[in-house]
């Protein structure tokens, strides 16, 4: 079953070995583990629903609970410490887009928001009900059957629903593989990933959301957006692009249309270590400027690759691998670069020799398949630390942006440097360490990670989130950084995103959501302050 104040499956452990606890501890000091509130203490608080009786809304306190908040830390704070505060009057579990429809007239004649939600899985604040009027969440997940799939055009149509799993679960029965693979693939859903514009780890060769969603339809308070499929148009603005990074501020999407590809054939992830970070970066901006049939680039910093290895366990085997790369010129400040390939065997294969030969200039050291192996093995689950850093009195949390290439390093340092000011205000140190996680010709992502102690409070542990999320936040838009690569907007980036679209810009998606949601009933307080 699905964790109801934590990351996943309870099922699942994903510990912290003892190295890499010591490690933390040496970092930034030993944790006070927390008493998470019980379910039972958490489900009292939720009021009584305001919500007229309706056949598809579910209002018990339980149902509601689990469908309050997503997994921001400050909705972390919230579920662990049983501050629960707001959550949505009701839940709704829509089966087609008649019953959206129906939710959608159902809110118009009450006055009540609706909150769409697929898995859950939103770090930036989307699924948080306001407190002024009735909430209905509209959660999705049981439209997600495949509807059709065009062999001959390579598109597939989902209900918006659709788990991560199941949807390959689905291609990859018929031999086609959609390719998007964001680290929260097992529980988000395709309805979520367009309306936050989302990017999976292997986006170098099967692109982004925004490559892939092709159609679909959405269904809005002034009536239902049909987007039809075309390999390219001329025929003004695509529409498209207003459904996608919307947020739920339009409508509902109930079915995306979406290109998908032949399921490869050969799959390998490999390990390249380069003495510094000056080496890394110049190697993989050459790689990817080449324009090689990889699936994926992603470097880590120094910091990140020690902590990697330090999560990895195994000493003696970490010790003999640095001593290696220590002999080969990958010493204090080495950084790795995990290079993924999929495809045709012999295609995959020439492509990764292509861009290990212009890893070697620059230093770089390939170890092989068998860090990219546990890579890969552990995709899905590495973010499970969240929860075991939590039992150890440790909180973790997350900023991404992307900017052009001469200012990588420059945002890289910016952001880490904020985060240690932030945290020095409250007497407490922060391990902080990024990487490039996605890479294109003309610049790169910058997604950095934050651990640090938990004050054993929700008022002091949501002031010291405060101070480090405004400190980051402000680092990124005064060195020209987007505010969101690929996690969208919500609540917590909404303060900033003005200095990214301008006043004009503003207006106009204020205008535009204005016209298709007149009452403002759909997400309010999202994107938009």
């Amino acid at each position: 079953m699905r964790r109801w104040n934590g990351w996943g499956d309870d099922a699942v452990e994903f510990a912290l070995n003892e190295e890499a606890l010591a490690f933390l501890v040496q970092r930034v000091g030993a944790g006070k583990p927390v008493k998470d509130a019980a379910f039972e203490q958490a489900c009292a608080q939720v009021r009584e629903s305001r919500l007229p009786p309706h056949r598809l809304i579910d209002a018990a306190p339980e149902v509601r609970l689990r469908n309050a908040l997503g997994q921001s830390l400050p909705d972390w704070l919230r579920l662990r410490y049983g501050v629960i505060g707001t959550t949505p009057d009701g839940v709704a579990y829509p089966e087609s887009a008649q019953d959206v429809r129906d939710l959608l007239d159902y809110a118009q004649q009450h006055g009540v928001a609706l909150i769409p939600q697929g898995g859950g899985t939103s770090v930036a604040g989307h699924l948080t009900a306001p407190a002024e009027m009735p909430a209905l969440a509209v959660n999705m997940t049981r439209m997600r059957q495949l509807l059709y799939l065009d062999t001959e055009s390579q598109l597939a149509t989902f209900g918006a629903g659709v788990f991560g799993p199941d949807l390959e679960a689905q291609l990859r029965a018929r031999g086609y593989t959609l390719g998007h693979f964001p680290q929260s693939f097992e529980y988000s859903t395709l309805g979520g990933w367009v309306a936050t514009r989302s990017s999976g780890q292997q986006s170098l060769r099967y692109g982004r959301i925004e490559q892939m969603f092709r159609g679909g339809s959405m269904e809005t308070p002034s009536g239902t957006l049909h987007l039809p499929t075309f390999p390219a148009s001329a025929a003004g603005p695509d529409l498209r692009e207003m459904v996608l990074g919307s947020e739920g501020r339009m409508g509902i999407l109930t079915e995306a249309t979406v290109r998908v590809t032949a399921a490869p054939a050969y799959e390998s992830f490999h390990a390249v270590f380069f003495p510094s970070w000056s080496a890394a970066e110049t190697a993989v901006r050459q790689i990817v400027q080449a324009g090689l049939s990889l699936s994926m680039l992603r470097l880590s910093n120094a910091l990140e690759t020690v902590t990697m290895l330090a999560l990895a366990g195994h000493k003696k085997l970490i010790s003999l691998l640095e001593g290696y790369l220590s002999l080969r010129g990958c010493k204090e400040g080495k950084c790795m670069l995990m290079i993924g390939v999929s495809g045709r065997k012999s295609l995959a294969r020439a492509a990764l020799r292509e861009a290990l030969s212009l890893t070697t200039p620059h230093g770089g050291v390939h170890m092989g398949r068998y860090m990219g192996d546990k890579w890969k093995q552990n995709r899905f689950r590495n973010v499970y630390l969240r929860n075991a850093a939590w039992q150890h009195g440790f909180a973790i949390d997350t900023v991404e942006t992307a900017v052009d290439w001469p200012r990588v390093e420059v945002m890289m340092r910016a952001i880490e440097t904020a985060a240690t000011a932030a945290l020095e205000q409250h007497g407490e140190q922060v391990h902080t360490y990024t990487h490039l996680s996605h890479l294109y010709a003309q610049g790169a992502s910058v997604y950095t990670t934050f651990v640090y102690r938990l004050a054993g409070d929700y008022e002091s542990d949501l002031a010291r989130w405060k101070s480090l999320k405004k400190a980051v936040s402000m680092a990124i838009v005064e060195n020209g950084g987007t505010i969101s690569h690929q996690h969208g907007v919500g609540t917590d980036h909404a303060p900033y995103l003005a200095a990214e679209k301008g006043r004009l810009g503003m207006s106009s998606l204020r205008a535009m959501f204005d016209h298709l949601d007149p009452q403002q009933i759909m997400n309010p307080g999202k994107l938009l302050p």
